[in-house]
């Protein structure tokens, strides 16, 4: 499947189809404008951990769309509907919200991306009349709402969560959803079987209500998995990983560790 253009990603997700992101961190435009053009789906902008406050995101937004060809998508700092409608406002073509523990609360998830009468958004469409439109219906129409399953109390109630009316996916964090089921740190061996179980039970869940299941990947190689563990999108490390990685490289071809 090629790489969608970001007028379609929506359609795409809701569809269900195979979609591979980028996760970006750092505040600085001119490295995120040229990843959107590498062919990734969708960009993430991370304002939860990430180092970009709201004029931050904004201008990762404009650099996404400069490319003209992946969708980008932000992830708020928390499940306040006052910073999803910012996020829109600002062009985002979906809102990631972390901490979700319920279908009550993925519900009012969705009213924070929709216009009345379905939501409860606020009409200041800014930036985002730009790229969706100024009119509330294909506003409602175009952009994507996503939660987290990442705490034992949504892993409960994932299948509650995943059949909540106009919700588009549910996202896996996979180091939260690990400190969820005991581990000690995100990689710890001693979870590893029950974070898998729990995995295959959100893509489940989610493949039974019909909508979209993405989960964080550290590389190509583990989004593969992703896909064939039964998700449909799947994130690939970030911008600030592989910095620090491509920076490595050369110092150890030059002062090699066991030298």
């Amino acid at each position: 499947m090629g790489a969608t253009t970001a007028e379609d990603f929506t359609a795409r997700l809701r569809r269900r189809e195979q979609l591979v992101g980028y996760w970006v961190v750092c505040d600085n435009p001119v490295g995120t404008e040229r990843i959107a053009g590498l062919g990734y789906d969708y960009v993430g902008i991370d304002v939860q951990h990430g180092l970009l406050d709201y004029a931050g995101a904004l201008s990762a937004l404009t650099a996404v769309d400069a490319r003209g060809r992946a969708a980008g998508l932000v992830r708020v700092p928390a499940k306040d509907p006052a910073w999803v409608g910012r996020a829109l406002d600002a062009g985002a073509r979906g809102v990631i919200v972390p901490l979700v523990d319920s279908a009550e609360e993925a519900a009012a998830m969705v009213r924070a991306t929709r216009y009345p009468p379905h939501g409860v958004r606020s009409y200041g469409p800014m930036r985002s009349a730009l790229r969706v439109g100024p009119v509330p219906a294909e506003a409602d129409d175009a952009v994507a709402c996503v939660v987290m399953i990442e705490t034992a109390a949504a892993l409960e109630a994932v299948e509650e969560i995943c059949a909540t009316p106009g919700l588009d996916a549910v996202y896996v964090g996979p180091s939260d959803l690990a400190l969820a089921l005991g581990a000690r740190w995100p990689g710890d061996p001693d979870v590893a079987d029950a974070l898998q179980d729990a995995m295959k039970r959100v893509a489940a869940a989610a493949a039974a209500a019909g909508i979209a299941a993405g989960a964080h990947s550290p590389d190509g190689a583990t989004a593969v998995r992703r896909f064939e563990a039964g998700f449909t999108f799947a994130t690939i490390a970030s911008d600030l990983t592989h910095l620090e990685q491509s920076a490595a490289a050369p110092l150890a071809q030059v002062r090699p560790a066991d030298a």
